[in-house]
């Protein structure tokens, strides 16, 4: 329901910033990236603070905290007069949010061991289900109720998220498990023969991969991690405008936008469940390759659809692919993770997912500025083509590293 609620505006905040005054088209898309990237700038800075703060006074807490501030914030948002206005709410959204970051941790600490895979695996359909059922609301709500409606909606799911937790959820601590043992946690929601390789991978030679991840192999993941997520930001600002441009001049331009990313969310969901079992088989290295190649080609075709419908199909294989890279790079990070310091790892990756999502909607509201809607399609194809070119470099470096391992 809390994702559903925050996606709920996503499609239609570039038509937004119209109807709070804004009417040149170059102004619009500058500022629908600034309002994009400034909830993600501020909760780089901030998520690193209720991290500490939950471990301290506790999980439960966080997410009564990110429910309510959101529902607050949201409903504000409905009543915004001018966009700098907007800009700063989106800002101070990004200081109180983390539903998603508080009810894995709140989820991983008080579920039995013998639950803990299953429940996590349920937890992660439920964010997709929620992303991809928002956008096709909000749409809906948009278009036949008027866009400040929706952010009211928004405000009410958020508050009852928060209060479903506040009197329905108990937090406490399994005796069955050691809390400071991540690597055991993340390796139960893992399926089976991924838990075997990772377990072989770190009993092999452990010095071997910490000399791996020191020499540079672990910084080269990362930037795949931060490449691969920046194409999509990049784009993402200027979507619901490129819609708009391709379609009819009587069709519900938010409409089409939450069938689009609703649909691309759901793609995402199966890609990242089938690709994840094809990764176990065949490799991380091969699946990631694939879908970066194809994520790259759907950018460019993308940036020449004739019809909303091409660009739907489109988004759909981008969505498929991308969910694809991001298991595949789940796998590379859990293999090169120091023992002891899974963690800060994969607390580096989320600030780098933070970083992505703060500057890629200024590049690509910039990009559309000075050359067009279609450009920044272009420059998130070349985008994911380096990301492949390292990706390619990374893993050759691995299987050199694995094979001095097994040695």
């Amino acid at each position: 329901m809390a994702l559903a609620g925050f996606t709920i505006y996503s499609p239609f905040l570039p038509l937004y910033i119209r109807e709070l005054g804004l009417t040149d088209e170059r102004q619009v898309r500058l500022w629908s990236g600034i309002i994009f990237s400034a909830p993600a700038a501020t909760m780089a800075i901030f998520s690193p603070i209720w991290g500490a703060l939950s471990d301290r006074y506790g999980r439960k807490i966080m997410f009564e905290r990110a429910a309510f501030g959101g529902a607050l914030v949201t409903g504000l948002m409905g009543f915004a007069a001018t966009v700098p206005q907007l800009a700063m709410l989106r800002a101070v959204q990004g200081v109180l949010a983390g539903t998603v970051t508080a009810a894995t941790v709140l989820v991983a600490t008080t579920v039995p061991k013998k639950r803990l895979g299953s429940s996590l695996g349920m937890l992660q359909m439920a964010i997709y289900a929620g992303s991809s059922a928002g956008p096709l609301l909000g749409g809906f709500i948009a278009d036949y109720l008027g866009y400040r409606l929706a952010f009211y909606m928004t405000s009410a799911m958020l508050l009852c998220t928060g209060l479903s937790v506040l009197f329905f959820v108990r937090e406490r601590i399994d005796p069955e498990r050691k809390p400071a043992d991540h690597t055991e946690k993340c390796d139960q929601s893992l399926p089976e023969p991924r838990r075997v390789w990772l377990s072989k991978l770190r009993k092999a030679n452990p010095r071997a991969w910490l000399a791996a991840s020191g020499s540079g192999l672990l910084l080269g993941v990362f930037a795949i991690s931060l490449l691969g997520r920046l194409g999509p930001r990049i784009v993402s600002p200027i979507f619901t405008l490129y819609i708009e441009a391709l379609a009819p001049p009587s069709a519900r331009v938010a409409s089409l936008a939450g069938l689009v990313n609703g649909a691309s969310a759901a793609a995402a969901a199966l890609g990242a469940w089938l690709l994840g079992r094809l990764a176990d088989r065949l490799g991380p290295q091969r699946v990631l390759l694939s879908c970066i190649f194809v994520t790259a080609v759907t950018y460019v075709l993308e940036s020449v659809a004739p019809t909303v419908g091409i660009l739907t199909g489109l988004q759909v294989v981008a969505g498929f692919a991308m969910g694809g890279v991001l298991s595949s790079l789940s796998a590379y990070l859990a293999a090169l993770a120091p023992q002891g310091q899974e963690g800060t790892i994969y607390g580096v990756n989320a600030s780098l997912a933070s970083v992505a999502n703060a500057v890629g909607p200024i590049v690509g509201s910039a990009l559309s500025v000075w050359f067009g809607l279609r450009f920044p399609f272009i420059v998130a194809a070349g985008v994911a083509l380096i990301a492949g070119v390292t990706a390619a470099v990374v893993g050759r470096r691995a299987g050199s590293r694995e094979q001095v391992a097994n040695e």
